[in-house]
């Protein structure tokens, strides 16, 4: 009789897979993936290899945007120290959305079977973002007979779900997986809602990387970033409506002494630009584009608030990058937010999607700001352990 692996006695080996990951020519994707593998190797408990998926494209001419960016993207490369494998998947127009699941798992199979047969037989899948890429990986768990996690982030329960197909898919996939994660209580219960199994979905929040994001003295940081002395807003994200930098822009009209600082890059930043002149605000509106992590800790530092004006989140990162770093917040009550935003010295949250209640929160925030090293310590509850912990008994519980 073949001798069963004891899996509480030596490392884990998992595999990573999602194509919401880091990598060389676009290091800022999906990094809140990389940060919570990160915090989980670091305790010697796994190991893991990461297989992320990129769509197939034949050009690297810099004239496809970012089309051209996923061909320039290696197929193998070892980022910060990981072994990452990027297979190709073909995800053609218009029908693409209802096939991904399956392209998606065919692209990686190849992948995946290479590197069990040289020697990374792994335990477990640990897969991020439901669809396509947990539908995709519960396909590949039946094909390779391997147990499964999917990890729900977002948009992923907030919006596809909408859409018969994938709402289907992602039912079926929360069937076949071992174990379910939401990174806040309202994605946990948005599962349940679809057909998951209440036993086996659970609630493993995100955390902050406290060494990354800490407090910078704020004029020496607007020094460093060619800021003025006046009181800066800023909103981070990608420049799509769902964001919501259209109403931070909006707000500028009834905060006259305000500067605002939008960091991040996106289709809509014409559209942004002509709003913020037509406004007659552009001028007090600072276009920063995309800036790498290394930088963000200087515009929450030189920030006095940081905005958050989203339609839907799953859990906003940035609210905790932004109080890691001193500084409170204004954000819409949406997902996962007010499960951060709990204490008014972290912030304000406003109930309506509105330029008036948001200019409210900002001035209720200016009325009784809080202590910036009273903001740091309010993010400081929520670093990586309790979550690190989770994923491990989780792992070794669908070991078993």
């Amino acid at each position: 009789m073949k001798e069963q692996p004891n899996f509480s006695k030596r490392p884990l080996k998992t595999l990573l897979f999602s194509t919401l990951y880091p990598n060389s020519i676009r290091p800022n994707h999906g990094i809140f993936v990389e940060t919570r593998l990160r915090y989980l190797l670091a305790t010697q408990e796994v190991t893991t290899q990461v297989v992320a998926p990129v769509p197939w494209f034949p050009f690297k001419h810099q004239r496809f945007g970012n089309w051209s960016q996923f061909a320039q993207i290696p197929y193998y490369e070892i980022h910060h120290g990981i072994k990452v494998w990027h297979p190709r998947y073909v995800l053609p127009p218009k029908i693409g959305m209802n096939i991904a699941p399956l392209t998606l798992a065919l692209g990686a199979r190849h992948s995946i079977a290479n590197l069990i047969n040289n020697g990374f037989d792994f335990d477990v899948i640990d897969a991020h973002y439901y669809y396509p890429d947990g539908v995709a990986a519960a396909l590949l768990a039946k094909w390779f007979n391997k147990p499964l996690l999917i990890t729900a982030r977002g948009t992923d329960l907030n919006l596809i779900p909408s859409y018969a197909i994938p709402r289907r898919w992602i039912q079926w996939a929360a069937q076949q997986a071992n174990a379910s994660i939401g990174v806040c209580k309202s994605l946990a219960e948005k599962l349940v809602q679809l057909g998951s199994d209440p036993s086996k979905t659970h609630v493993l929040r995100n955390g902050v990387d406290l060494e990354r994001f800490t407090p910078q003295n704020q004029l020496e940081a607007r020094l460093r970033l060619g800021l003025p002395k006046s009181p800066i807003l800023l909103s981070v994200g990608n420049l799509i409506e769902l964001k919501g930098h259209h109403l931070a822009i909006e707000a500028l009209t009834q905060l006259p002494q305000a500067m605002l600082a939008i960091v991040g890059d996106g289709i809509e930043y014409e559209n942004l630009y002509q709003h913020a002149q037509n406004l007659s605000v552009v001028g007090r509106v600072i276009f920063a584009g995309a800036r790498p992590q290394t930088e963000l800790k200087d515009w929450y530092s030189a920030a006095d608030i940081l905005l958050l004006c989203s339609s839907r989140e799953g859990w906003a990162n940035v609210l905790l990058e932004a109080m890691a770093c001193g500084t409170p917040v204004v954000a819409t009550a949406v997902g996962g937010t007010p499960e951060v935003v709990q204490s008014p010295i972290a912030g304000r949250i406003i109930r309506d999607r509105t330029v008036t209640a948001l200019v409210e929160g900002i001035q209720s925030l200016n009325n009784t700001y809080p202590d910036r090293a009273a903001v740091r310590k309010y993010a400081e509850q929520f670093d990586w352990e309790m979550t690190t912990q989770g994923q491990i008994k989780l792992f070794r519980s669908v070991c078993q």
